[in-house]
């Protein structure tokens, strides 16, 4: 038979350890999430379904972003042991500037949509973090505001060939005057991407106030107080527009850009040149003969072509077709360190993110941005000790297969 007894007050005292009181709303939200994904369940409670959907949809049945999350969970992992892991090195040259983190923050349209905080918020984590970010020619900050923003950080810009080429050539001008050394020309986009979400949301730019989203904004009152009392929503690039996302997307985006057009980018351009959605070999080795420094393997987080090639699946033949004539990136469907670490070891020179953090910012503004890197940080390093690994640059094919 059991015997019982009362515990002492000093045992009590040992288990009985109450939380401290957080008295920041956002800080206590943060404080709960430990995953992007726990980052992604806070910013769909706080942000209308219009503008969620935008950031968490793909195109037409979001096959190509499903399979690219897919490909990612058959990354198998083939650890060494008694390697010696108590210091891990996250650091990566990427196209000749050392970065403290071997990711960057991917461009994105229409950030301030997300949370009013916007481009400048990410571009001062990167600036803190030492890490590159890339503004978005749909971008809501300006190129000269974004880089009064974070005058330290490491600053890309992300351009559409418009059917105007002098408008594209003022914009690299700006960027390059305002200190952006590296530009992502996007090469996916001959017309728009059929998004679905967007299109049943009848999602326009800026957001209109119809009945459905009246009734959507009364449970989201933040996002519209804060939307309706900061500077207005606008694409900092663009000349205003009024109208569906996809209307203008097809006006902007040019169909005959061919490579002509890419020989012009590279004699305007006097920085370091990515050519962002390559989705094949041979598109990777002729670009590179066109003058790229890297080649972004990327489906446009499968937002254009549904069903494209998954980019961690292209990387090994691309690479031995490049044969280090260029640096190698991958984006598409990491959602955590784990993933980061494993698109390193098959062979990327650097990883581009944008989902993960536009989860952050709508959860939490700067902060939330914050705590993704945080959150991909502590991953990545808990997965490369786990692997026997002490520095990013050591990281192998071997490390990680697909199964």
């Amino acid at each position: 038979m059991t015997q019982r007894r009362l515990p002492r007050p000093s045992e009590l005292k040992e288990i009985l350890r109450p939380k401290p009181i957080v008295l920041n709303p956002t800080d206590r939200r943060l404080a709960g999430a430990h995953t992007i994904a726990d980052l992604r369940m806070i910013a769909r409670k706080r942000t209308p379904r219009a503008a969620f959907d935008y950031t968490d949809g793909a195109a037409e049945l979001e096959d190509s972003l499903r399979r690219a999350r897919q490909a990612y969970r058959r990354v198998e992992f083939q650890p060494n042991v008694l390697r010696g892991v108590s210091d891990v090195d996250t650091s990566r040259e990427i196209l000749g500037k050392r970065s403290a983190l071997p990711f960057a923050f991917a461009p994105t349209g229409f950030t301030r949509m997300m949370q009013t905080e916007g481009e400048r918020a990410v571009a001062r984590v990167a600036q803190r973090n030492n890490m590159p970010m890339a503004l978005s020619t749909m971008g809501t900050t300006s190129i000269e505001d974004l880089a009064a923003a974070a005058p330290d950080a490491r600053k890309w810009f992300q351009l559409y060939v418009w059917r105007d080429h002098g408008a594209g050539e003022d914009l690299m001008n700006r960027a390059w005057e305002s200190g952006y050394d590296t530009l992502l020309l996007t090469v996916d986009t001959p017309v728009a991407g059929q998004r679905l979400r967007d299109v049943r949301n009848g999602l326009t730019i800026p957001p209109a106030i119809t009945l459905k989203t009246f009734v959507d904004g009364a449970m989201h009152p933040a996002w519209w107080f804060n939307m309706l009392t900061t500077e207005p929503l606008n694409f900092a690039s663009l000349n205003r527009f009024g109208g569906t996302v996809a209307e203008l997307l097809d006006k902007l985006f040019d169909p005959t850009l061919n490579f002509d057009d890419l020989d012009w980018v590279r004699k305007t351009w006097p920085g370091k040149l990515v050519i962002k959605g390559v989705q094949n070999v041979d598109d990777a080795r002729e670009v590179v003969k066109h003058g790229a420094d890297a080649v972004l393997l990327s489906n446009h987080g499968g937002r254009q072509l549904d069903r494209a090639p998954t980019p961690i699946e292209l990387l090994p033949a691309t690479l031995d077709a490049v044969q280090g004539s260029a640096e190698v990136w991958v984006d598409t469907g990491i959602l955590s360190g784990g993933d980061i670490v494993a698109a390193l070891a098959r062979g990327a020179n650097a990883v581009l993110i944008g989902r993960a953090f536009l989860y952050g910012l709508m959860a939490g503004g700067e902060r939330g941005v914050q705590r993704c890197v945080d959150i991909l940080r502590t991953e990545m390093i808990r997965t490369m000790q786990l692997l026997g690994v002490r520095r990013v640059d050591d990281l192998r094919p071997t490390h990680a297969t697909l199964r």
